[in-house]
């Protein structure tokens, strides 16, 4: 038996998330970093990507179209290069920070929780298994199906709200401390 996460993800709820926080929540960051110096000069709206990141979530997450990427390769492959590009477009705005938005991108990540946790406390909550083709792996690493979801309902909140949070503090704390400089600069305070 193969246990490569691509193998997994179709045997553990956990898996799955794993594999969609690998791309959305480090490879998509990473493009944009390594690439930062040669990014085109796109300025796509803000609500534009937060959507992108958000719909991308819960669209691929809705039982039946879940199911759907479980059963197909050709879907689970375009499943994962969505999350990939929405990941980039989600990500887009905080690497490419103007100084006219210098607010928005903390209140955009703060919101940027909202969906996710919502989606994960109701895996982590819910009582029941919402993807059926999970029951099959009773027993797998000792987690029972409604275990697994558990798990990777937790593991989807607590990530998630690290990934957009501790940046939105950096960001803050940044622009506070570069207020407080420029308000010194004036004479003010």
């Amino acid at each position: 038996m193969s246990l490569s996460l691509t193998h997994l993800d179709h045997h553990l709820l956990t898996a799955h998330m794993v594999m969609h926080l690998l791309i959305m929540l480090l490879a998509a960051p990473m493009i944009l970093f390594a690439g930062r110096s040669s990014l085109i000069r796109w300025r796509p709206p803000i609500i534009a990507c937060w959507l992108a990141g958000t719909l991308t979530v819960l669209f691929w997450h809705v039982p039946a179209v879940f199911e759907i990427t479980l059963q197909s390769p050709y879907w689970h492959q375009f499943e994962l290069a969505s999350f990939l590009v929405a990941g980039i477009v989600f990500w887009w705005p905080v690497f490419r920070l103007h100084p006219s938005s210098r607010w928005s991108v903390p209140v955009y990540l703060f919101l940027a929780t909202l969906p996710c946790d919502a989606l994960s406390a109701f895996l982590v909550f819910c009582g029941h298994v919402v993807y059926r083709p999970y029951l099959s792996a009773h027993g797998m690493f000792g987690l029972s199906p409604l275990e697994d979801q558990a798990l990777a309902g937790a593991l989807m909140w607590v990530t998630v709200t690290f990934a957009y949070l501790i940046p939105a503090l950096v960001l803050t704390a940044r622009l506070l401390a570069g207020e407080r400089i420029h308000a010194s600069e004036m004479g003010v305070g």
